[in-house]
């Protein structure tokens, strides 16, 4: 697994949230719908298809006329976007020199009186390379567009960043999941991810595998392992749902929760989590495999939360968490 400066964001582009790719200049050699593939870019020597080389990526032909390539994805959720991944694995003669990306915010689609905006000015590329670059992007966005120049080939475009919801459209008197994406919960760090992502903690749909979910490697050492979350909103929990689908002989033996009040309008960096004052929400319960625990006549009493560290002993995996409470009014 590439280790990436954005570990703490959501990949907006995922197709799992919805997201697509709607349109592109030209995908003559490699379809512009792998561009967001969730897997890692492959190579297969020798493979060939009616129209060239087959590459794990979006490729265009090569450009006899003025002008450059380019391709539009709609994100999956709308978001503030905090950083990107231009990934051209795999390709070596075929690369675009430069990219550079555009957003918009267009509910509806963009069409041709949509105000794109950029939010990364051109970059150079290299072959075979993983290109990582911060975004300052202030608006939330529906949408992105790829400019590659003038043509070629990207492995990936990964988009990360933060979920933006209308907290102006939500009834207060419901019960939600407080660490559901849509609402902007999302993992922040954890102690190891070696076999599954944290991020898949609150994927809003069911896994799919035992690689669906987070998980650690076999633990050696004393202690235990932990993942610490962000709240979509600060709020009270009410019941706690711990998923272990698919994990049967690596399940964890027991997990416990603890909670904090810090200010989520800013990033917390990993220090302040760390020293923050964490406490008990659920103590310490046994867990089953492959199976939904309920947890509610155990959750201590507590005040409003905006973030939660799940701790879970000694090591192993969980498939999905929800956190069901009510969420703190204006």
């Amino acid at each position: 697994m590439i280790e990436q400066p954005f570990n703490e964001w959501i990949d907006l582009a995922q197709p799992r949230l919805g997201a697509k790719v709607i349109s592109a200049s030209d995908d003559f050699f490699a379809p512009k719908e792998r561009l967001i593939k969730p897997e890692d870019p492959i190579f297969i020597p020798g493979k060939y298809d009616d129209h060239g080389k087959w590459m794990d990526g979006w490729e265009s032909r090569r450009k006899r006329t003025p002008g450059h390539d380019w391709c539009i994805i709609k994100l999956g959720m709308t978001g503030f976007i905090k950083g990107v991944h231009i990934d051209t694995s795999h390709f070596i003669g075929n690369y675009p020199p430069s990219a550079s990306l555009e957003a918009c915010n267009a509910p509806d689609g963009p069409n041709t009186t949509t105000k794109w905006r950029e939010i990364l000015g051109t970059q150079n590329l290299k072959g075979d390379s993983h290109h990582y670059h911060s975004v300052e992007c202030d608006k939330a966005s529906t949408h992105v567009r790829l400019h590659i120049y003038p043509d070629g080939g990207i492995a990936r475009l990964r988009v990360y960043g933060e979920v933006n919801f209308d907290w102006t459209t939500q009834d207060f008197s419901q019960q939600i999941d407080l660490l559901a994406l849509k609402y902007g919960g999302r993992a922040l760090s954890c102690n190891n991810e070696h076999f599954g992502s944290m991020h898949n903690l609150n994927i809003p749909v069911p896994a799919i595998n035992m690689g669906d979910g987070w998980e650690t490697r076999r633990r050696r050492t004393p202690g235990n392992d932990w993942v610490i979350m962000k709240l979509g909103r600060a709020g009270h929990i009410q019941q706690i749902n711990v998923n272990t689908a698919f994990f049967k002989g690596n399940y964890p033996d027991r997990v416990s929760i603890e909670g904090t009040a810090l200010n989520d309008t800013s990033l917390i960096n990993t220090d302040q989590l760390n020293n923050a004052q964490w406490i008990t929400i659920l103590p310490e319960s046994k867990l089953e495999a492959d199976r939904v625990h309920r947890f509610s006549k155990h959750i201590c009493e507590h005040s409003q939360l905006s973030h939660i560290r799940m701790n879970i002993f000694p090591d192993g995996g969980i498939s999905r968490l929800q956190l069901m409470g009510m969420a703190k009014p204006d």
